[in-house]
């Protein structure tokens, strides 16, 4: 990247949130003093609008997120979904068709009202969310696909992460995006068409942003559409294997601040 970035892309679980979650003072301070020299901010990240509060709080810093891997873009000031891009219950239809048929005991559940809420089937196992008025387990099959879902998610028991979304996607055949952003094999579905470089994009154009203008970080392999389109990928020295192969450069893990130490390195206070 010839000129200091316009934008910082990054994620946040694993990449710029440490492994408790928590942001580092460090940090909180970077992304702070990074927005009131007028540059643009954005999370990108695979979680739902319900689980953005608490990184919120911690920053007190209220930039835009693009969710769900791509399909939603929120704007906190507002609570308001600028962009939502879900998969319609047809599709969904279609979609849950082919996973029964190919993939024995797969669960699933989605995420609806554009990730505000979820709804899963009952064998489907809920490991970290317990704002218990967000979620509830259906009473029919029918109920799963009754609404736009801006994500699907799909588990079939101890399955490898890499190999579990490999036969995703073979079953899909290109009627969706199959990624995962976890190492407990968790696959999240979205419309096809739909990843985070999308969601990014979208908003960047609102900006007047172009890629070449973006510094983007992340961990998982549902970071690579975003790591690939902007200018500049970095990823966190804690990232999967894919992400480290395509990356620009290498900075410290999420352990290490390593998102405040590269920002500090490229864009130095004053």
């Amino acid at each position: 990247m010839g000129q200091p970035p316009r934008l910082i892309a990054t994620d946040l679980d694993g990449t710029l949130l440490r492994p408790d979650r928590s942001v580092s003072p460090r940090t909180a301070a970077t992304l702070a003093r990074l927005a009131a020299a007028d540059r643009f901010v954005v999370f990108v990240t695979g979680r739902p609008i319900r689980w953005l509060a608490n990184v919120y709080e911690q920053l007190e810093l209220a930039v835009p997120a693009v969710c769900a891997n791509g399909a939603v873009v929120y704007d906190p000031t507002e609570d308001a979904v600028l962009r939502a891009d879900p998969l319609a219950p047809e599709l969904l239809a279609e979609v849950v068709r082919r996973l029964r048929a190919e993939i024995p005991g797969v669960s699933l559940a989605v995420e609806v009202t554009d990730g505000r809420q979820m709804r899963h089937e009952a064998d489907y196992p809920v490991y970290w969310d317990h704002r218990h008025d967000a979620i509830r387990a259906i009473e029919t099959p029918e109920e799963l696909l009754s609404a736009p879902a801006v994500k699907l998610l799909a588990r079939a028991g101890r399955q490898d992460p890499d190999a579990f979304v490999q036969l995703v996607t073979a079953a899909l055949a290109g009627l969706a995006e199959a990624t995962h952003s976890s190492y407990s094999g968790l696959v999240e579905i979205s419309a096809a068409g739909v990843t985070k470089a999308a969601g990014l994009a979208w908003l960047c154009s609102r900006y007047g942003v172009t890629s070449d203008e973006v510094v983007a970080f992340g961990d998982m392999p549902n970071d690579l559409p975003m790591l690939t389109w902007a200018g500049q990928a970095v990823a966190v020295a804690n990232a999967h294997r894919t992400v480290l192969e395509i990356a620009d450069e290498v900075t410290g893990s999420n352990e290490e601040d390593g998102v405040a130490a590269y920002l500090d390195k490229i864009l130095p206070p004053e």
